[in-house]
């Protein structure tokens, strides 16, 4: 039965930094007021000085703020907002907070707590996989019970195999083990590991594609039981399974691949009853044959590659969906053109082990130009905390081809200048200018490569560098009298007047 259509005035963004800056925009242009909560340490952040109303929700730890669902919803309630976007990470996928809005009368714009609950643990989303007849990595569905059971599936299914946590993702708990001398260290670490940052040591084991491409499809759902596939994204450049470079379309994705995997995806997202926005990943083999890999039940930091190759705006349609509103387009009306390339820029330093590198931010130059597209949280004067993710911003590039998209990249990282911190600008530079990424001989392990040869990266000038060159070019440039000092500032005598008089253009 359709839902009914809400009218939603106001949204809580229970964010921060640049998603929930975009997510702002969208509600502007929506005509949609604003509601910004903040922490101590965000209360100078950049959605908070453009939110139309802010409030604070605590001390710095996100323990006792950004994740306190009972503060938000508290907060929610006060302010009148109708409904609250999580943005990505945080509350995002958390099923009890959006089944307490729920009972709060408030709209979670996400899916159901039900669909979460479906696929949020990998486990469960293997069971789910399996009921919507997707292929997936052959191993267990379940949490292992023991170290016996995993030498048993591990010798059903041969080693190589992989050691995961089922409650988990960015690559914590993951173990890859090549013998069967190496499985029980292995299980004892991914398992401790898994409970230190998950809170459950529950994993599973499953095949390891050696070298695989990392895929993924986002799809859309209504309340209306509509659901479509948006394409694909190549996720593959990555540094210790978490992502840092994210396009679309991918290189070796043709229409008919992508048709079976955007299919594979909607039957999963049927059947688990899901809506709104969503992503399916996928490992894909040398061979192009496409596995399984887990559901992420929400907005993903890489959707503007996405929405710059189909013309939509994704959040504008999360809102839409939210209030009840039916998909205004078909399967078939999806057309991909072009292609966009994404950089995570952040705070750390790239030849120091990736350390963090909070601070204040002296010097900003953001680039623009055609095709050129920055999703930022920061400004000159900002101070970039060390409570959070260090991610300052994301630059993405759109251009007709995917050789022109890498050179307007290029071009736009040379314009970027991020003083006062370090940042991983010079990385990009290096990878965008590598002849296997230009030539889209990528898999999981490139980066990893790459980073191993030890090659130093070129970074971003300092701030100092970038003042003395600065006055090096200005005194250079300022004109000179007829003994060759400089003319004083005050002088009634400008660089373009002298430059058109030597030309004999006149004063």
């Amino acid at each position: 039965m359709p839902k009914t259509l809400r009218s939603i005035r106001k949204i809580l963004i229970a964010n921060r930094g640049e998603i929930a800056l975009r997510i702002l925009r969208a509600c502007r242009e929506l005509g949609i007021v604003t509601v910004a909560v903040y922490s101590d340490a965000d209360r100078a952040a950049l959605h908070v000085l453009e939110a139309d109303e802010a409030y604070r929700l605590g001390p710095a730890p996100a323990t006792e703020s950004y994740l306190c669902g009972d503060l938000i919803l508290d907060i929610a309630r006060r302010s009148g907002a109708q409904a609250i976007h999580p943005g990505y990470g945080f509350l995002s996928e958390n099923a009890g907070f959006a089944e307490a809005c729920e009972h709060a009368e408030i709209k979670f714009i996400g899916p159901p707590a039900s669909a979460m609950r479906a696929l949020g643990s990998k486990t469960r989303a293997r069971q789910a996989a399996d009921a919507a007849n997707m292929p997936r990595t052959p191993g267990s569905v379940k949490g292992l019970a023991s170290l016996d059971e995993g030498y048993s599936v591990a010798a059903e299914i041969g080693y190589p195999v992989m050691l995961k946590a089922a409650a988990g993702g960015g690559g914590k708990g993951m173990r890859a083990v090549f013998s069967k001398d190496e499985l029980c260290a292995a299980f004892a670490a991914a398992a401790s590991e898994a409970e230190r940052a998950f809170g459950s040591s529950e994993v599973y084991l499953e095949k390891l594609i050696e070298r695989p491409r990392h895929i993924e499809i986002q799809v859309l759902a209504d309340e209306h039981g509509n659901c479509v596939s948006l394409g694909e994204r190549e996720c593959s450049v990555q540094r210790r399974h978490q992502k840092v470079i994210e396009e679309a379309p991918s290189a070796i994705v043709d229409e008919e691949m992508r048709r079976h995997m955007g299919e594979a995806a909607v039957r999963l997202a049927k059947s688990a009853g899901y809506t709104n926005a969503g992503t399916v990943e996928f490992l894909v083999d040398d061979a192009r044959n496409f596995y399984f890999l887990e559901m992420n039940t929400r907005l993903q930091v890489e959707h503007p590659v996405t929405e710059l190759v189909t013309g939509l705006d994704l959040v504008h349609l999360q809102i839409r969906i939210a209030q009840g509103e039916p998909l205004s387009f078909a399967q078939e009306d999806i057309r991909l053109r072009g292609h966009a390339i994404e950089c995570r820029v952040y705070a750390e330093d790239p030849d120091n082990g990736f350390f963090p590198s909070p601070g204040k931010i002296t010097r900003l130059l953001q680039p623009g130009g055609p095709g050129i597209r920055e999703d930022s949280g920061i400004y000159e004067g900002w101070v970039v905390p060390l409570d959070y993710d260090p991610m300052l911003s994301k630059l993405i590039a759109f251009a007709p081809t995917r050789e022109a998209a890498i050179a307007r990249l290029r071009r736009a990282l040379d314009e970027y200048v991020i003083g006062g911190i370090r940042s991983n600008l010079g990385l990009f530079r290096r990878i965008l200018d590598e002849d296997d990424f230009r030539a889209a001989r990528i898999d999981t392990g490139y980066l990893d490569r790459l980073l191993s040869a030890n090659t130093p990266l070129a970074e971003t000038p300092s701030c100092g560098d970038i003042a003395l060159i600065a006055a090096a070019i200005f005194e250079s440039s300022r004109p000179k009298n007829g003994n060759g000092s400089a003319v004083e500032a005050n002088a009634d005598f400008s660089g373009w007047k002298q430059a058109g008089r030597r030309e004999g253009l006149g004063a």
